[in-house]
């Protein structure tokens, strides 16, 4: 795992290229610490720099940038291609030679002697890559199917610039970073910025499975659109249309191949691995496969919480203990937390509100300290439907829409204005009811509900669901705040709970999901790995009918069953948790200063970006206890945060 940075320059006056390149690319030494380089073309105008994380290879057979073997191509990149012995072995076929064993030299023979389309399209892994062609005088910027690796860009003045996170960006002397109020609109609304968009205007994410490609004398200012190869609606449509009628028994041994498939390349190594282990069906059946595949004593890791309703440390032991791994667990607190979140804003580069980055840089922070690889389970609850929502979301749009607009809008507006009493009451009663109706972190379960009310149709009650705060808060979008976040098509033969697990693989887990951990990992150099997230497990897993996987009032039915192969049931069969932190709690006691510090009104109004009123107000409800607004809050705070690590 590594770091990209580099420019195109049109002006040939630029001092230093090879100095600023480097400069650029030492801003990302967290990705990659283990070695760094350059390439300079002052002539072609282009400037490439690399910082490299050695996981194959350790030699210095893998250093980059890296010049092809017919010398036509030069390539910056960040990623793993897993089945790159399998393309050796094609390329050596092809009488290609090899000086070393890395990934990436595989990679670079592939483009040269297949072409850049069609080698990509062979390409198994997680990447994100600037290759230069010396012949075109063309750059190249390419990404991942799934998103896990990210890649920034954009005309700064009259330099195309690229890289991995937003401070390589910076560290050019021609940046420009004026703040996007849209995006910001965005972010308050989810959480995130959401790809194409970045929270600098002119600055965007290259989205998904795309390809950009810029031509050196390309006029200034020119962004020609990024090219898809690769389309999750086509997966999507193509894969539903034609499911088979296997008996459930059949389907499970193909799943059961496919995964053990992606596990045993993802533990291609040079570096120490091992896996996070949460103890729910996604990490526990990555853990499980690894213990099959593995040659070694298998490693797992992970993260506690003593506060009721977030502790999945004590599953996690169970499972570990049946597995018989090399288990290894940090209980955290509120100080902990105080430690991390100065260094949140560093980390995330741009501003980003999803709580769980917290347990979740913890959790990298301790596997770094015995691993340089790590395998997740992320990707496994957009698949297989484990999202509570999926199930409960079009049930209860089903019975709204039979009572009156009225009667609705009154339920919700006491379930919003009572949440905190009303979960109150349940936690005197839980111990009373059956574990079926159990439920952990009860407010914000309530909330959830309150908002889903009233939704037009299920697209609608996933927009709600999926919001984290209200984009009302900005002061400057120039649109709509409630159109700001415009959805991305789903194919018309997904119906019901499909259509929100969709829209969750093509708009959540790049946007949330993967930015979290890609950020949390990189930034204590270790590298993570999702099993879930190889192309072919995602089409083979599409292709199941929604009843293998949602079934009985619960999600992952399948996934259930093949874990079962190697754990008993007792110890899967619970309610989902999901990997959350007592942020709520948290503001209003051992954070409450912090965040006063940040939400004072005379600061609010002089930066200028929200109305002031209106946070106060929320933050002095949420300080007393009479509203719970964690998530909105915590959007204002870390981009407060952000806006003191970028010195405004």
């Amino acid at each position: 795992m590594c770091g990209v940075a580099g420019f195109l320059y049109t002006h040939q006056e630029t001092d230093d290229p090879r100095g600023i390149v480097s400069r650029m690319a030492e801003s990302l030494r967290h990705r990659g610490p283990d070695d760094g380089g350059s390439w300079v073309d002052e002539a072609a105008g282009v400037a490439l720099g690399h910082r490299r994380l050695a996981v194959i290879d350790l030699s210095t057979g893998g250093r980059q940038p890296m010049i092809s073997h017919g010398e036509r191509y030069v390539l910056s990149y960040n990623g793993e291609i897993y089945n790159f012995i399998e393309l050796r072995d094609e390329l050596i076929h092809e009488g290609v030679r090899f000086k070393g064993r890395s990934d990436t030299e595989v990679l670079l023979a592939a483009l040269e002697t297949w072409g850049l389309e069609a080698a990509i399209e062979r390409f198994v892994g997680m990447f994100a890559f600037a290759l230069w062609d010396r012949s075109e005088k063309t750059l190249h910027l390419a990404r991942d199917r799934m998103g896990e690796k990210p890649l920034y860009y954009g005309w700064c003045g009259k330099s195309f610039l690229f890289g991995s996170e937003l401070k390589t960006l910076r560290a050019h002397p021609d940046w420009e970073g004026d703040i996007n109020a849209d995006a910001l609109a965005e972010y308050m609304k989810l959480g995130c910025v959401p790809a194409p968009n970045s929270i600098y205007r002119g600055i965007h994410k290259l989205p998904p499975a795309s390809i950009l490609s810029l031509c050196a004398w390309e006029a200034p200012g020119h962004l020609p659109e990024p090219c898809a190869y690769w389309f999750a609606e086509d997966v999507v449509s193509h894969t539903t249309a034609d499911r088979g009628t296997l008996a459930d028994d059949e389907v499970l041994d193909q799943l059961e191949e496919v995964l053990k498939r992606s596990v045993r390349r993802m533990l291609r190594s040079d570096a120490p691995l091992g896996a996070f282990l949460s103890g729910g069906v996604d990490s526990s059946t990555v853990a499980a496969l690894m213990k099959v595949e593995s040659h070694a004593p298998v490693r797992t890791f992970s993260i506690g919480f003593h506060e009721k309703g977030y502790d999945e440390a004590r599953h996690a032991r169970e499972i570990a203990r049946h597995l018989q791994t090399e288990h290894i667990e940090l209980y955290a607190g509120p100080k902990e937390a105080l430690e991390v979140i100065p260094r949140l804003p560093f980390l995330y580069d741009e501003p980003f509100a999803d709580p769980s980055q917290i347990p979740t840089h913890l959790l990298c922070t301790l596997t770094k300290k015995h691993v340089t690889v790590a395998l997740s389970g992320d990707g496994g609850d957009e698949l297989f439907g484990g999202y509570n929502r999926y199930l409960w979301a079009p049930r209860v749009l089903k019975w709204a829409h039979r009572l009156p607009g009225q009667v609705i809008t009154q339920i919700a507006k006491g379930l919003t204005t009572r949440h905190i009493a009303l979960a109150r009451y349940y936690e005197k009663i839980s111990p009373l009811l059956s574990k079926s109706y159990r439920i952990e972190i009860a407010g914000e379960k309530i909330l959830k509900l309150s908002n889903l009310l009233g939704a037009a149709n299920l697209d609608e009650a996933y927009e709600r669901l999926r919001a984290q705060g209200d984009a009302s808060v900005c002061l400057h979008a120039q649109r709509d705040s409630e159109s700001v976040c415009a959805p991305k098509p789903v194919p018309r033969v997904l119906h019901s709970a499909e259509r929100m697990m969709y829209r969750d693989m093509v708009e959540y887990l790049p946007d949330d999901i993967l930015v979290k951990v890609d950020r949390a990992g990189m930034g204590v150099s270790l590298e993570v790995r999702a099993p879930y997230l190889d192309h072919r497990v995602v089409e083979f897993v599409w292709s199941l009918p929604l009843r293998l996987k949602l079934r009985g009032g619960e999600g992952k039915w399948i996934l259930r069953r093949l874990l079962s192969r190697y754990v008993p049931a007792s110890l899967i069969q619970r309610p989902k948790m999901g990997f959350a932190v007592p942020i709520g709690e948290w503001l209003r006691g051992p954070l409450k200063d912090w965040a006063e510090d940040l939400l004072r009104e005379s600061r609010l109004r002089e930066e200028g970006f929200f109305h002031a009123n209106s946070i106060r107000v929320m933050w002095e409800q949420h300080s007393c206890g009479a509203r719970d607004w964690q998530f909105g809050l915590w959007g204002v705070l870390m981009f407060q945060s952000w806006l003191d690590e970028q010195g405004r």
